[in-house]
């Protein structure tokens, strides 16, 4: 791994290094201006470009993977899974926007995407008064464009990709089985899940969001023409891999 550090874990090593891919990309990209909104000041990318959206996504993504990681290791491995789901669509996004500037293939369905974005959440003072009606992102339509501008076989990457999607949509609507995994048989382990076998797997599974996460800032850097930190970020996941036993990815 490119830091040393034998107090840090390899978890936390590519936390660091995504962090400093993602200073490296905010300077590529006009800084948010102080804006007033309803008579508040609040910061805000007022150009609203595809590059802003792209290093905003990847902002989440980090602040994601840093919460999941914290659940992971106080056992609420049932609320990780919820912040899963959130990071599988953050990366969607990033990929999403990176390949229309990497391919240079912005669609309409793109404007559409960075239109509902970058729309406020309210558009009056009060939010009882409010009228707004942002629609979510249609997240079929995002897997298919991905898939169909990557994928040799789309359709066998649309269904894998809708597949894990759909694994984490238990945990956000509160499905049976999932809430039953916090069971151990005997009770309901409600303040983590401590020594258990669900434990494990949730840590041994939090595993592919990091090497991910090493891939979306790659792909970001590709998209904002920054080569150096692209190559970074890919020998950083290889080195990620190996130091943790799975060379083979």
């Amino acid at each position: 791994m490119s830091t040393q550090n034998a107090d840090l874990t390899n978890e936390e090593i590519v936390l660091h290094n995504m962090e400093l891919g993602l200073r490296r990309l905010e300077k590529l990209v006009p800084p948010p201006s102080d804006v007033l909104l309803h008579g508040n000041k609040v910061l805000r990318y007022t150009e609203q470009t595809i590059q802003q959206a792209i290093v905003a996504k990847l902002a989440r993504y980090m602040s994601l993977l840093n919460g999941a990681r914290i659940l992971m290791e106080h056992g609420q491995v049932h609320e990780q899974a919820l912040l899963q789901r959130c990071l599988d669509e953050s990366e969607s996004d990033i990929f999403f926007l990176s390949l229309a500037l990497i391919k240079d293939a912005r669609a309409p369905l793109h404007n559409e995407f960075l239109t509902k974005f970058w729309k406020e959440e309210y558009d009056a003072p009060k939010a009882i008064d409010s009228s707004q009606n942002r629609a979510p992102p249609n997240r079929k339509k995002i897997r298919a464009w991905i898939a169909n501008t990557v994928g040799d076989d789309p359709s066998t990457a649309i269904k894998a990709d809708r597949s894990l999607y759909k694994s984490f949509s238990g945990y956000i609507h509160g499905a049976a089985p999932h809430i039953m995994d916090l069971h151990d048989g005997q009770r309901f382990h409600v303040t983590g899940v401590h020594g258990t076998y669900r434990h494990e797997e949730h840590r041994h599974d939090l595993w592919n969001y990091y090497y991910r996460g090493l891939c979306a800032v790659a792909f970001a850097a590709k998209a904002l023409g920054d080569d150096v930190l692209f190559q970074s970020m890919y020998k950083q996941r290889d080195e990620f891999a190996v130091a943790t036993g799975r060379p083979d990815l």
